[in-house]
């Protein structure tokens, strides 16, 4: 009977203690989330308005190339300097946007995902504080996860978020 209570009171400990561990698919609950779609369409959008942005200027370079080609053999040399210089800066310029365009496309999409990962995260600690777990993992980040022995809150976080 004192090795049954004995053995009764080493367990007990270790009961209180247990320790409740989660994880969730974050990947998951970040593209269903409203705020990611609404953030794919304006940077769809923002792409599409830069690529019309770059079509009109490669447009009026091939126009004033053109111009040039046809009006080449009568221009002074003065006045065919200044073209060529002027064709090169609209090259230049038309360089020059491609790479702000490219920077600010990804700055846009970074500031956007950060949001909306702050957003993903502060529902996860609501989870993990609401049902008194640990640990909440990124299965998708990790090599294993032992799903027996831990929960899968990735609804209770699409409910946190209203998906």
């Amino acid at each position: 009977m004192k090795k049954i209570l004995f053995a009764i009171l080493l367990m007990a400990p270790l009961s209180i203690f247990a320790q409740k561990f989660a994880h969730c698919n974050t990947a998951e609950i970040i593209t269903n989330t409203k705020e990611y779609q609404a953030a794919q369409t304006e940077i769809e959008n923002l792409a599409k308005q830069y690529d019309e942005d770059l079509k009109r200027m490669d447009d009026e370079f091939k126009k004033k190339y053109e111009e040039y080609q046809k009006e080449a053999p009568k221009l002074l040399d003065n006045v065919k300097q200044r073209r060529e210089a002027e064709l090169q800066d609209l090259q230049n310029r038309i360089q020059q946007s491609l790479q702000d365009n490219q920077v600010a496309l990804q700055k846009a999409q970074s500031e956007k995902l950060q949001a909306i990962q702050e957003l993903v995260l502060n529902a996860i600690k609501k989870v993990g504080e609401a049902g008194g777990y640990i640990y909440i993992f990124d299965g998708t980040q990790l090599p294993f996860v032992n799903t027996s022995m831990s929960t899968d809150v990735t609804a209770d976080v699409k409910k946190a978020l209203g998906i």
